[in-house]
């Protein structure tokens, strides 16, 4: 099927594309997600964001938190191990022509997980960078275990809610100037996360050191950012007990700080532009949807 429209509908944005011919004809934009809508219900976000589109000619795949119990209607977790290519058999009927994306769960004594918007991507990836151990960085992290098809494990980390926190509520940015790039600050503090495993020492010295002036006021977020990423790659990788090649899911400027850190640790990686792996996703969902 080549006309269709797909909706990425996360906590703070939402994004849209409209698709003739197997070709993008236009995208759009807000920071409508479901946590934004400003008194709007989802119904009117919704119209809004594909104005002028045939929304009741062509199918609409919606994925995200758009289907969690906060969004326009709850969409069931698909317990892992799970396999990506029967998504378009399990979606949540929203709407005529209209369709939702389920999520994916983890539920075991050792490890409690849920995801959403990324298994869409996790599907996008099986066909253009499959690797057995997909890593998704972003505000909670998504390190994912695959064998073949199915989805058969992931962890979530919070290093970039933790990043912000720490920066914002915590003592360590308590009093700190504008916050400027620093690569140099970056990689030395990449280099502690990866090689110290003890982080909740290092995170108090993040502050000690610009106190003592061997680290600059300015450079703590970069710092702490290799802090928290350098440990967040060793502890996982170690965790995983693989041997590579990886998958990066990521936009450019974050994949640039995860390549840092598996180049330390001399993992083959190989990088996957996250818009793509979500609209070659759903372009598969699309294609094998019943209508």
């Amino acid at each position: 099927m080549n006309h269709y429209i797909a909706l990425d509908w996360g906590s703070t944005n939402l994004r849209a594309w409209y698709y003739r011919d197997g070709e993008c004809l236009e995208s759009r934009q807000s920071e409508s997600g479901v946590t934004r809508l400003n008194g709007r219900s989802h119904q009117q976000v919704f119209d809004d964001i594909t104005q002028h589109w045939p929304v009741n000619d062509v199918p609409v795949v919606m994925a995200g938190m758009v289907g969690s119990n906060a969004g326009w209607l709850p969409a069931p977790y698909l317990s892992c191990p799970q396999a990506l290519d029967t998504l378009a058999a399990q979606l949540t009927v929203a709407g005529e022509n209209r369709w939702i994306v389920p999520g994916l769960s983890v539920s075991r004594r050792d490890n409690h997980n849920v995801m959403r918007g990324e298994e869409t991507q996790l599907l996008g990836a099986q066909t253009l960078a499959p690797a057995e151990l997909i890593v998704m960085p972003g505000t909670h992290s998504k390190w994912v275990q695959c064998e073949g098809r199915y989805v058969t494990d992931f962890r979530t980390l919070m290093t970039g809610e933790l990043h912000h926190l720490l920066l914002n509520h915590a003592l360590i940015g308590a009093g700190l100037p504008p916050q400027q790039p620093d690569a140099a600050a970056f990689q030395r503090g990449l280099e502690t996360g990866i090689n110290d495993p003890s982080l909740l020492a290092r995170l108090f010295e993040v502050r000690a050191q610009h106190l003592l002036g061997t680290l600059s006021p300015g450079s703590v977020s970069e710092f702490l950012s290799g802090l928290l990423i350098g440990h967040e790659v060793a502890s996982q990788w170690s965790l995983s007990g693989l041997s590579g090649p990886v998958t990066l899911i990521a936009s450019e400027s974050l994949a640039r700080r995860y390549q840092a850190a598996f180049a330390l640790l001399d993992i083959p990686l190989q990088w996957l532009e996250g818009d793509r792996a979500f609209q070659h996703g759903i372009r598969r969902i699309i294609d094998d949807l019943t209508l």
